[in-house]
């Protein structure tokens, strides 16, 4: 068995974060959970409670301890980066932050984006916006996202650190976001899925693969950004081919509009990323194709 590490995971009360969990602990390593104490993290993992954006209160719960790896499931914005930066700095050899694909919201490539696209060292901080305002933080999820990275990599080699940005996820019977079941509606209805005009694919991955990329990337040493992604594009036409087969008589009808609100998961612009540097490193994830029916057959429920 691999050496057992101290693992420090900050958030993950549900989805990603408890599979996340699970798979650490099932592996053998120690695992504290923090955050501010709302639900209990799965039997076996210790539990520290704070607020992560109180430094007094982050600095309290955590005491004199230190860990081998932190895992970060809830840094959206610099200054929560900033206060990382500055709380874990000493306590810990390595920082693994959940990033997302929203980074590259300013890429529209036919061909999936490589990490390079976004170098964080390049990226501008400015920790003066409203970041605490959550409706301004919403709106600016992946400004947010690139600021942060851009905070953790200023800190040098002194803070080795790695960036996952992950594409947008399916699977789970737990899946919270429901844009599988928002599909299943409409096809129940015979409402109409509107999609842009020129509707562009995306790469996805399975909850579980993220969440197994996460829990091995916390045992590695690469560092920057990295790309989490299953193999291959889906387009919304491949997602609602899947919904269909758990609505009887299912069928999609798609109206393109111009402007305006679209359904979940049509986008104006290509969302591929390339996961070529994943592999490079040691990972390989599985084409989106072969999980996708079971992705939505967890989402939706056998027989929805």
């Amino acid at each position: 068995m691999e050496k057992v590490r101290e693992v420090l995971v900050i958030g993950g009360n549900r989805y990603v974060g408890k599979r996340l969990i699970t798979r650490l602990l099932t592996e053998g390593h120690r695992v504290t959970v923090l955050n501010r104490g709302s639900s209990p993290p799965p039997a076996g993992a210790e539990q520290l409670r704070a607020d992560r954006d109180d430094e007094r209160s982050l600095t309290g719960a955590l005491g004199s301890r230190a860990f081998d790896v932190i895992v970060d499931q809830v840094c959206y914005t610099p200054r929560q980066a900033e206060l990382a930066r500055r709380v874990f700095s000493g306590r810990t050899r390595r920082y693994v932050m959940t990033s997302t694909v929203e980074v590259y919201e300013y890429e529209d490539s036919a061909a999936l984006v490589p990490e390079e696209a976004v170098d964080p060292s390049a990226v501008p901080v400015d920790l003066e916006l409203p970041w605490d305002d959550p409706a301004f933080r919403e709106a600016h999820y992946g400004e947010g996202k690139r600021q942060a990275e851009a905070v953790l990599a200023a800190g040098g080699p002194a803070f080795a650190y790695t960036a996952v940005r992950v594409a947008h996820v399916l699977g789970g019977h737990d899946d919270f976001t429901g844009r599988l079941a928002h599909y299943a509606e409409r096809m129940r209805t015979g409402e109409p899925i509107a999609v842009p005009v020129r509707n562009q694919p995306a790469t996805y991955v399975h909850v579980e693969e993220v969440a197994r990329f996460l829990a091995w990337a916390a045992g590695e040493d690469f560092t920057g950004p990295v790309n989490a992604a299953g193999g291959g594009t889906l387009t919304t036409e491949d997602l609602c081919e899947a919904v269909a087969a758990h609505v009887p008589g299912g069928r999609a009808v798609f109206r393109p509009v111009e402007v305006g609100e679209v359904s979940p998961f049509s986008f104006r612009r290509s969302y591929g990323m390339d996961n070529a540097r994943a592999g490079r490193l040691g990972f390989t994830f599985t084409d989106a194709r072969q999980w996708l029916p079971r992705a939505v057959a967890e989402t939706l429920g056998k027989g929805d």
